[in-house]
């Protein structure tokens, strides 16, 4: 028979086989004894999910230059939900039900922004906001609805698209809708990611463990601690970005678009320094729900600790004394007379530092999220910071500018006199016959005057004549030296005011300048508008002998552990006023104010000595009612060796010499603690 393959052949295949075979066992041989893990890893990538968390870090704590903590920070929960997580669940509306119960019955509030009542009959919100309004708009036409559809259609509609059961009741309906709305409405515009609720319970925590709801997720955060009621507009609060913050700046830096930022006062001026760096965490669950594995990839790194330049007792003090001068003013003032705001700021004369700051009204930042609405309503605007933002005729504390601007220009010298008789009367042909105050009371004017008893007595008539001699030009360019019209430089959000010269007239009036404009001017009245933090360089720059600092509310940046100094502010010298040399006589004429002119009332037997001036600002609308003149006021201390400057604005606070109680207040609590002064148990500076 013939043979059709060589014994040979059939050798080397067989071993081939064999070989193969071998191969084949030795591999599923070490998969079971010693690679089991790998199996097993094949297996949860099919069967399981990994969601990837971002763990804040820790922001920086904000404290006052004495190392008192301000503003600090806790670990918080918080519950968010996963969209895709609860559709793959099999039933994501009774998972949203009874997450939504659970929280009403332990007291969580929960986020619902659905513009529509919580109850049959539906009707869209009576107060709904424009950003609702545009939300609604916008997810109307995603889903192809009349943009005019009813809030009872509306509900029938989501009904069917969310599928949620007939048997459900209507009102238990509702609630499912107002999260499905929420989360759907992350596809139809760019917004934060969904988080059910903020801050919850240990308690809630727990149950949310216990259950396993599939598709709801714990995550940790931070939330803000405030550790005093004060300096609220300096502090400033923290909240969610918005999609062009996010665009223009934050994607740069790094942040998640979820992340919590400044949105005022120092928390956003100092942002990047105090929000640290995010950390992430991977976790992975299986299809039931159950978590399998809990990574920190990235661990997070806490911000850094901000220490102010202001002291919280000195703020605190500010503050009351402001507010408790403005309510005995209004004791006795109908609601259209009674005063409306006002504003304080003290700086440290020998570096610019900024000691306190505060405007009136005032609010709680530690209740702002809950008070919202009724502040922004708040014809007084107690957001708003007057002392930075604010702007006002400086009255009579311009006179320095003046007094400056007449000593470079030759125009006058020390001994250099006026006889003040009471009217102006250069231009009485015009019918222009301006008239100094003491005219308006007593029927004659202050008599003979020099540039230091000038400013003691405030006499208009002296610096009429010396603003029709001089002119704008060298009145605005000494005004700009002093940095008024401009900003201070400090770190919070301020206006640049606004310089009266006869460009600025011609933008904002439309017309010519005249005669009349440099005598007005010269006194602080037209078209000056300065801001309380100008005001009060403005005369710590007096008090130096010239030098113009730029302002600072920050004092150093640490690290999160406090052990080393991150940032260290250095002091900036903006410039030395012109004709600096002048300016002991500007000093002598308000020594002379607190000891024998317009605020010796108060600061006449003060024991300490006090530089000062008084003004009041009169407008068109208040020349029937003195009363609603707003009061200004500014002075250093003490008098031959400065340490603090002061600016005060009241409006409607009738004049300086009405508010300048409140600067008493200020020195002494800031003089209580220095070396050498004796205080009495009121706390009251004694000589």
């Amino acid at each position: 028979m013939q043979k059709y393959y060589k014994s040979s052949r059939i050798a080397v295949v067989a071993v081939l086989i064999l070989l193969v075979l071998g191969i084949y066992l030795a591999t599923l041989y070490k998969l079971q004894l010693f690679d089991k893990g790998g199996a097993e890893n094949a297996y949860l990538a099919r069967n399981t999910t990994k969601q990837t968390t971002i763990l804040t870090a820790a922001r920086g704590d904000i404290l006052d230059r004495n190392g008192i903590v301000l503003v600090s920070s806790r670990v918080s929960y918080n519950v968010s939900l996963s969209r895709d997580a609860l559709l793959d669940s099999g039933d994501p509306n009774k998972t949203i039900l009874d997450l939504i119960h659970a929280a009403i019955s332990n007291g969580i509030t929960y986020t619902d922004t659905f513009p529509v009542t919580a109850g049959a009959p539906f009707t869209y919100d009576s107060d709904m906001t424009k950003t609702q309004k545009d939300r609604l708009t916008a997810f109307l036409s995603y889903i192809k609805a009349d943009p005019n559809i009813s809030a009872s259609d509306l509900i029938v509609k989501l009904k069917e698209r969310y599928g949620i059961d007939y048997t459900t009741n209507i009102n238990d309906a509702r609630l499912v809708i107002g999260v499905r709305y929420e989360l759907e409405m992350r596809l139809v515009k760019s917004m934060n990611p969904y988080v059910f609720a903020y801050d919850v319970s240990v308690d809630f925590l727990s149950m949310i463990k216990e259950q396993k709801y599939p598709g709801v997720n714990i995550e940790t955060s931070s939330k803000r601690v405030y550790n005093t009621t004060y300096a609220a507009h300096l502090l400033g609060y923290i909240g969610l970005m918005d999609k062009e913050e996010y665009d223009s700046k934050y994607n740069t830096l790094g942040y998640s678009y979820s992340a919590m930022v400044g949105k005022s006062g120092a928390e956003f001026a100092f942002e990047q320094y105090l929000h640290g760096t995010d950390g992430k965490q991977v976790t992975t669950t299986s299809n039931n729900g159950t978590v399998l594995n809990v990574q920190t990839t990235k661990e997070p790194v806490p911000g850094n600790n901000v220490f102010l330049s202001i002291d919280i007792g000195l703020q605190a003090v500010c503050e009351d004394a402001l507010a408790a001068k403005i309510d005995l003013i209004n004791a006795d003032r109908t609601e259209e007379d009674r005063v409306t705001g006002g504003a304080v700021v003290v700086t440290d004369v020998k570096t610019g530092e900024v000691l306190a700051c505060a405007s009136y009204p005032s609010y709680d930042l530690s209740k702002l999220s809950d008070n919202i609405s009724d502040l922004l309503n708040n014809k007084t605007q107690p957001l708003y910071n007057r002392a930075t933002m604010g702007t006002y005729n400086p009255g009579s504390t311009f006179k320095m500018v003046t007094a400056l601007a007449g000593f470079k220009s030759g125009a006058i010298t020390p001994n250099t006199t006026i006889d003040d008789t009471g009217v102006y009367m250069k231009y009485a042909d015009t019918g222009f016959k301006p008239v100094c105050w003491i005219y308006t009371q007593e029927g004659h004017g202050h008599g003979p005057e020099t540039i230091v008893t000038a400013l003691r007595d405030s006499c208009n008539y002296f610096f009429y004549w010396l603003g029709d001699t001089i002119g704008i030009d060298a009145i605005s360019s000494t005004a700009s030296d002093f940095g008024l019209g401009a900003k201070t430089g400090i770190e919070l959000p301020e206006a640049a005011g606004t310089l009266a010269t006869p460009d600025t007239k011609k933008e904002i009036v439309g017309d010519d300048w005249y005669a009349a404009d440099n005598i007005i001017t010269a006194i602080g009245q037209d078209i000056n508008y300065f801001t309380p933090v100008q005001l009060s360089n403005y005369v710590a720059t007096i008090a130096n002998g010239g030098k113009h600092y730029n302002l600072t509310i920050l004092r150093s940046i640490r690290s999160a552990d406090f052990s080393q100094v991150v940032y260290q502010p250095q002091q900036k010298l903006i410039n030395t006023v012109s004709g600096s040399e002048y300016i002991g006589y500007l000093q002598q004429g308000m020594k002379l104010v607190a000891s024998s002119g317009t605020a010796k009332s108060v600061f006449q037997n003060y024991a300490i000595p006090v530089a000062a001036k008084t003004g009041t600002v009169q407008s068109s609308a208040t020349k029937k009612n003195a009363k609603l003149n707003n009061g200004i006021f500014v002075c250093y201390a003490p008098a031959d060796d400065p340490q603090i400057a002061i600016a005060l604005v009241v409006e409607k606070g009738t004049s300086g010499s009405t508010i300048m109680e409140i600067a008493k207040d200020i020195m002494t609590q800031y003089f209580k603690s220095q070396p050498g002064i004796t205080t009495a148990k009121d706390n009251t500076v004694l000589p």
